[in-house]
């Protein structure tokens, strides 16, 4: 029988790469292309006998013993291998509708929310994998005991997913997330982002609503009761599907550490930050509703140490500790700096934002970001004017962006190097830094940064 032959249209993006290389590993014949791809897709599609000997589209790839082109989001509808494969009648698929497909016939757990999704979809993970629980799983980061992004297998019956709400691909311009079709749908809260796919809030909120009515018959709607819009979407859901409210999770933290705590136990946490108690009762919620009892899930919880660039500790000596986040939109933002700040108490909390998306960069949006930074000892604000160009958006001036934060704390920058210069001049006793951007800060290593500003280098 001869293998299963499958070709991705822009192979390099993370989770596509990460499914090249698991249906690689499966058995299926694979190949693929880009007009670029980054690191680290590049080494582990090199690594895997995957990366395209050259970049570009190539047409004459595209042949009609093709059993399955997947198609990614950065390929234009005029993808010159995409109109080949529609001109042989090849099937073609996007990655959601791809993963819907292998799973079917599973038991879908999918995490929506405009924050703590990646978080909330890799605690279950570790539950299951802890637990000795087969699933497949399609998660948006790297997670600490995991080689990939993506799992696939024939004899696993519960698939884990990680539920985006951007858009599928260039000729499917449904979020992701209305594809999986939820056993059991987790939503973990609201906050516009994306504006340059959903131009107002109330279109914005209209694609989670239009997520539960995908929540299979009998399935669960497990969602954070003390957000006010998922509360509304979930009181109007109809039909036979059980609701299930939670809320922060109890919590308390002293010298020995931060805990997570019920009436009758105490849980000692790798995680911190009351956005992360929050998840904690997501994942909680929906491992219980797939069958894992209290006792398993804090046994296995314990041993949780959180996601690459979500609160990741890149440094600590005793002259400081240097965290990274992917944190963008304002809610992540906010949480973020509150979640550092309350943990480290009475240390000066230097915060380091970029404004890197489209979102962030617009004048209509920036001022959601008031107030955001004002649990930091300091602030500074990062943007590259080039980027306005680039995104096709008015630019702003920064004076604009100092008036849309607010606070005494905040300094804003268009030179990284002159904004990191003046970070490495400030003096303070054991500093706690925390750099958010889902940018680089123009191509800056953090790491070598951590070492400076820690003294790792004298």
């Amino acid at each position: 029988m001869s293998r299963m032959r499958v070709h991705f249209i822009a192979v390099g993006g993370a989770v596509m790469h990460n499914l090249a290389i698991a249906l690689h590993r499966k058995g299926y014949q694979v190949s693929g292309s880009d007009d670029e791809i980054f690191e680290p897709s590049r080494s582990r599609l090199a690594s895997n006998g995957l990366l395209p000997e050259e970049y570009g589209w190539h047409p004459e790839k595209i042949t009609s013993d093709i059993d399955i082109v997947i198609l990614g989001m950065h390929a234009r509808a005029d993808n010159p291998e995409l109109i080949k494969s529609a001109d042989l009648g090849l099937r073609i698929m996007s990655f959601p509708e791809f993963l819907y497909d292998q799973t079917k016939n599973k038991k879908r757990i999918v995490v929506a929310g405009s924050h703590g999704k990646t978080t909330t979809t890799a605690m279950i993970m570790h539950v299951f994998k802890s637990l000795g629980v087969k699933f497949d799983f399609m998660v948006g980061s790297s997670i600490d005991g995991f080689d990939m992004m993506v799992g696939l297998s024939d004899d696993a019956e519960i698939a884990v997913f990680e539920g985006d709400e951007y858009l599928t691909s260039a000729i499917d311009r449904r979020p992701k997330f209305h594809l999986y079709m939820p056993d059991i749908a987790v939503l973990n809260g609201i906050a516009w982002d994306h504006m340059n796919v959903f131009p107002t809030f109330e279109n914005y909120v209209e694609q989670f609503r239009i997520f539960t009515e995908k929540i299979s018959d009998g399935g669960y709607l497990i969602y954070f009761s003390d957000d006010g819009e998922v509360r509304k979407i979930a009181e109007a859901v109809s039909g036979n599907i059980k609701k299930i409210p939670y809320r922060v999770h109890g919590y308390f933290q002293n010298k020995t550490g931060f805990y997570a705590a019920t009436h009758n136990r105490t849980v000692r946490m790798k995680i911190f930050g009351e956005h992360n108690m929050q998840n904690l009762s997501a994942a909680k919620e929906a491992c219980l509703a797939a069958g894992i009892s209290e006792d398993e899930f804090y046994s296995a919880i314990t041993g949780f140490s959180g996601t690459s660039g979500r609160l990741q500790k890149v440094l600590e000596n005793k002259n400081g500790t240097v965290f990274i986040d992917f944190a963008h939109s304002p809610s992540k933002v906010k949480a973020t700096v509150e979640a550092v700040s309350s943990s480290f108490p009475g240390r000066n909390i230097i915060a380091v934002f970029e404004l890197h998306t489209f979102s962030s960069l617009s004048i209509g949006f920036i001022p959601f970001y008031k107030g955001t930074l004002n649990s930091a000892s300091r602030a500074f604000v990062y943007f590259n004017p080039h980027q306005f160009e680039i995104k096709k958006l008015v630019p702003l001036s920064k004076d604009d962006v100092r008036n849309a934060f607010g606070g005494e704390n905040v300094r804003v920058y268009d030179d990284s190097s002159l904004m990191f210069s003046e970070i490495k001049k400030i003096h303070s006793e054991s500093p706690v830094y925390l750099f958010m951007s889902s940018g680089d800060y123009d191509g800056v290593n953090i790491k070598l940064l951590a070492e400076e500003l820690l003294g790792c280098n004298k």
